[in-house]
């Protein structure tokens, strides 16, 4: 273990976000309970740090000027702004306060999913195809074909997602896309519907050496990797957790995918495929996939590759976003259900999380 750290976790609590009219229902879904920053704490603890929660707001620049902590745990979403997932690591970075996860500008690049898949396009990972609109009488490309897939460009959560996301028709396009920009305000995502499984798989720690180098390769899809790529990613400090899957069968026919309100309302009812009924070839396919989501995003310390498996092409995997601030909420999310499925408690995967950052920033 590392030498006794002071420890400071910060998180935006729902309790405490601003209210104002016309704000949808799910708005602040993205934010935690007390539970999770209190979880937090004592997993820390547990590590044998010493650990404090402090609301992620502005009045948390005193706080940390008074009782300046060796490094942040940050988990915070914050309130407005479209990079807002950013805004305080950048204050940590004013302050010179070291903190775990990604760094601002992957914070704010993951957050905006039309940034993301343009970089994942650049690269030459598999994205579904898609178009962004700034209003609802745009007209849609020539090849973009229904079913469609409508979101907010910057939300997580699921945020603004419901069985109406995907469209069939230019009625039902253009609908979608007044809620999108009533509600929220924001440039609204369109992508091609992939129809299939929906498959998450996390990761924790950091990529070095030579796999850091040079994932991804750019013939993907036309050429071959060796087995021992994988092996290769895992020695440069990588571990993979489980894929997992969301049982939509008794969905079907009132979500048909995984909406908002399946991973907030009915969190703790429906059922997790972990690790995922997948081939040894799909799995080490999506795993690979992961890593260089994971590099070319410019993660640390822990992230989620969220992906569809096309039914109609083989289940060829798309990367539908990353989120390279996963929730680490105990019981319900993703990550810490697949972490379970491989005997790693929350304590110790808090902590795994920890170490990375702790290493990565020199700490020890």
């Amino acid at each position: 273990m590392s030498r006794k750290l002071k420890v400071a976790v910060l998180a935006n609590l729902k309790k405490n976000a601003p209210k104002f009219e016309g704000m949808s229902a799910d708005y602040w879904d993205d934010l935690d309970s007390e539970k999770t920053p209190e979880a937090l704490v004592a997993a820390i603890q547990q590590g044998g740090h010493e650990a404090v929660f402090y609301e992620g707001d502005l009045a948390v620049v005193d706080k940390l000027r008074a009782n300046r902590p060796d490094l942040v745990f940050n988990i915070c979403e914050s309130h407005f702004g479209d990079s807002r997932e950013s805004q305080v690591p950048a204050l940590l970075e004013m302050l010179r306060i070291p903190y775990t996860g990604s760094r601002v500008l992957t914070l704010a690049l993951c957050l905006d999913k039309p940034m993301t898949k343009r970089l994942l396009n650049w690269h030459e990972l598999p994205t579904p195809a898609f178009q962004t609109f700034e209003n609802e009488n745009e007209p849609l490309d020539d090849d973009m074909q229904f079913p469609l897939f409508v979101k907010p460009a910057r939300e997580g959560t699921s945020v603004g997602i419901s069985s109406k996301s995907i469209v069939h028709n230019e009625k039902e396009l253009r609908e979608q896309l007044r809620f999108v920009f009533q509600t929220y305000k924001q440039t609204a995502l369109v992508e091609k519907y992939i129809a299939g499984r929906e498959v998450t798989v996390g990761i924790v720690g950091n990529i070095s050496g030579f796999s850091a180098r040079r994932l991804p390769q750019r013939l993907y899809g036309t050429s071959r990797r060796t087995p021992g790529d994988l092996d290769d990613i895992r020695a440069g400090g990588l571990l993979f957790l489980p894929p997992m899957e969301v049982d939509l069968k008794p969905y079907q026919q009132t979500e048909g995918i995984y909406t908002n309100r399946l991973k907030t309302e009915l969190a703790e009812q429906i059922t997790y495929l972990c690790p995922a009924p997948l081939s040894r070839e799909q799995h080490e396919e999506l795993n690979w996939l992961t890593a260089a989501v994971f590099r070319v995003c410019g993660c640390h310390d822990f992230s989620r590759v969220d992906f569809r498996l096309d039914e109609n092409d083989n289940f060829k995997p798309y990367i539908l976003e990353i989120n390279p601030l996963p929730g680490l909420t105990p019981i319900i999310s993703d990550l810490v259900i697949e972490a379970a499925a491989i005997n790693i408690s929350h304590a110790e995967l808090v902590n795994r999380v920890l170490d990375a950052a702790i290493r990565r920033h020199g700490l020890l």
